[in-house]
């Protein structure tokens, strides 16, 4: 072998090796290094204790992050499903969701207030049945889903009374005084008031929780479910604010329940009125770049709980929620 055959030799000899320590430390890991480290920890001595007696305390191992499920996500939504569907169910038809539909885990409650709207608006009543059709199927996929996992339904509060959830938000967005009721079930213009409370809420929701969603089956679902909720809410905008055409007290009314529910979800200002400063619409309530917002958990809670702090019910879900996720964040 000449000179440079045995340095081409040496050479693949070396890299032959530097490879093998390489794949060494990929199948230990640190397990090599924390040997080490630990070997040199037993053998470092202590200044008042040249015998080394005394042993480093060990650092305790850090508490792990709960992990969200995407069982948990959908379980989130569907006690957002089971609100929306009552509401609707009880406007167009004056009963509420079939007995099959509301068991689960968690503790099953019951429907406080609900009656049939005496619409006088044909198109009013014929969007108010689609959209309760569109409701009643999300609650039924969702639990079909979920199978045995899902939650029952929540105790939820959909009436008419001077305290009930539906008053307080209306007295905060300044539609009723003191003491006096707001009944979403009135009339046509007071039923699409009760919708907007609730449609936008979805819209954001869903797109919040959509990074939380692994399974790319289920994330498609879920933009699905984020599809419909948002031909809703821009429906919803839209009636409300062709009606407030000609009575502006309506427009206003809406763009104030905005303000109230951004008052709500914390100090950025989120949400968007149907209408703008000069008015002009405002049916997609979009950022500079024309994308909607997104709310956290936390956030949709505020506004269904009626409540700036944390809590863990109130409003809409006077007994809170079932599954996981059932704090509202503080404001």
């Amino acid at each position: 072998m000449d000179k440079n055959e045995a340095l081409i030799a040496a050479f693949e000899a070396r890299a032959k090796r530097r490879e093998e320590r390489r794949h060494f430390f990929k199948l230990t890991g640190g397990t090599a290094l924390a040997l080490t480290s630990a070997s040199l920890l037993a053998g470092c001595l202590d200044s008042n204790n040249p015998d080394g007696d005394n042993m480093p305390t060990p650092m305790p191992s850090p508490t792990p992050t709960p992990t969200v499920t995407d069982a948990d996500v959908l379980n989130f939504a569907l006690n957002l499903e089971y609100l929306e569907a009552q509401f609707y169910s009880y406007a167009v038809t004056g009963s509420g969701l079939s007995a099959s539909l509301l068991s689960g885990t968690g503790t099953q409650g019951a429907v406080t207030g609900g009656r049939k709207v005496t619409f006088t608006d044909p198109v009013v009543e014929q969007y108010a049945n689609e959209i309760a059709g569109d409701e009643i199927a999300h609650v039924r996929f969702l639990r079909d889903q979920l199978g045995g996992s899902a939650v029952a339904q929540p105790a939820i509060d959909i009436g008419t009374d001077p305290a009930g959830a539906f008053s307080s938000a209306a007295r905060a967005a300044g539609l009723v005084g003191a003491g006096v009721a707001f009944d979403p079930y009135l009339n046509d213009e007071n039923f699409l008031l009760g919708a907007y409370v609730f449609e936008d809420v979805g819209v954001t929701a869903y797109k919040g929780a959509a990074p939380l969603i692994s399974n790319k089956t289920y994330l498609e679902a879920a933009a699905g479910i984020l599809a419909a909720e948002a031909y809703h809410a821009g429906l919803i905008r839209t009636v409300l604010y062709r009606k407030g055409l000609a009575t502006p007290t309506l427009r206003t009314s809406a763009d104030a329940i905005s303000d109230a529910r951004d008052s709500l979800d914390g100090s950025s200002d989120l949400d968007q009125g149907i209408s703008l400063k000069d008015g002009k619409s405002n049916i997609v309530p979009t950022d500079s770049d024309g994308i909607a917002f997104s709310r956290t958990t936390g956030q949709v809670l505020n506004i269904v709980y009626l409540n700036k702090a944390s809590a863990s019910a109130g409003g809409f879900f006077p007994s809170g929620i079932n599954g996981t996720i059932k704090a509202s964040a503080a404001s």
